[in-house]
């Protein structure tokens, strides 16, 4: 019965779960909504890649928690099963006659599934909670991580919900501190580290385990706990995150127009060559850094540029990063509505 005590606890965590996400869900997807086409650097490798919409990666996020939601739909009858079988799962302590139907009156009262057949040392179940567990604070933890890179003084673009003091540091009055993200990535870390604790207690030793069993006892209340707290952090986070699209903005002209070069890149291909056209922008661009000099000046001063047919205004119009966002409003709008 302990197995069933077990489960029964698994289903009021889920539930909490389960209320977190949605929550998590219907927040992520109107913030989404609100900046389907606010503009932003994308980065990669930590550096400025592309421009994009901030609604574009929420939406990327958004997907994400929409897929673990459909998870949890999906297990939740795998999980939530009776466990009751006496010494060897076989029922011989039971009338033949009576057995299953003891058994099915049991779950009946429960509110739990009937199992095919006894599972006590087959602890697939368990460890699948983990595993999901693990997953959804991986989740919450990347959106954690970025909201802290973020929130770096030199970049600015978006900060966490403002409290009096909170974040604040006790010597440096002018900080705000990513406090509810660092509470994010640090106990989802220690989920994925007790969840492999969960796949240890699998091996378990014939019809009643030497040990594996008790493993469950010290990881599985600890995985719950800390995913429900991250959960519960990562939902205030997402309703009262504040955004700088002011920051975005300044940020997007840091390279003086080279973040658009793939868009004056792929222009040109079509009348040079990608590779030629790769290595003459990839010339401009470091002129650019190196020089101080606003990317489109030298374009528009480049010779084999302007052989190539690419005027002043289809050149302003290039090195705008606005208008280089690809189907970032289109993919926002395909998951969380055309009324984005």
């Amino acid at each position: 019965m302990t197995d069933t005590a077990t489960v029964l606890q698994l289903a009021s965590t889920l539930e909490i779960v389960s209320v977190s996400l949605r929550d998590i869900i219907e927040n992520l997807g109107a913030l989404a909504k609100r900046h389907a086409a606010t503009p932003m650097a994308a980065r990669s490798n930590l550096q400025q890649a592309v421009p994009m919409t901030l609604g574009f990666k929420l939406t990327r996020l958004l997907a994400t928690f929409q897929r673990h939601q459909q998870r949890l739909g999906e297990f939740e009858p795998r999980v939530l099963v009776l466990e009751f079988g006496g010494a060897a799962g076989t029922l011989a302590s039971l009338p033949a006659d009576k057995a299953l139907q003891c058994q099915e009156a049991l779950a009946k009262c429960l509110g739990l599934s009937v199992p095919e057949i006894a599972w006590h040392t087959e602890r697939d179940r368990i460890a699948e909670v983990g595993g999901f567990f693990a997953l959804l604070t991986g989740t919450c933890a990347k959106f954690a991580t970025d909201v802290k890179l973020l929130m770096q003084t030199e970049v600015a673009e978006l900060s966490e919900p403002f409290h009096d003091q909170r974040g604040s540091s006790s010597t440096m009055p002018q900080k705000r501190n990513p406090i509810s993200c660092a509470y994010i990535t640090a106990m989802a870390a220690s989920v994925r580290s007790h969840c492999s604790a969960l796949y240890e207690a699998m091996v378990a030793d014939h019809e009643r385990s030497t040990g594996p069993w008790e493993i469950e006892w010290i990881a599985l209340p600890e995985i719950s706990k800390l995913t429900c707290a991250t959960l519960k952090h990562t939902a205030d986070l997402v309703a009262g995150l504040e955004v700088h699209p002011g920051a975005m903005d300044k940020n997007l002209s840091l390279t003086k127009g080279g973040i658009v070069s793939e868009a004056v890149m792929m222009a040109l291909a079509d009348k040079m060559g990608r590779q030629v056209a790769h290595d003459l922008v990839y010339d401009l661009c470091r002129r650019s850094a190196s020089e101080d000099v606003p990317f489109l000046e030298l374009l528009c001063a480049d010779d084999k540029v302007a052989s190539a047919g690419l005027g002043r205004d289809r050149l302003r119009w290039l090195c705008e990063p606005a208008n280089y966002l690809g189907l970032s409003v289109e993919m926002v709008e395909r998951v969380v509505g055309s009324e984005a």
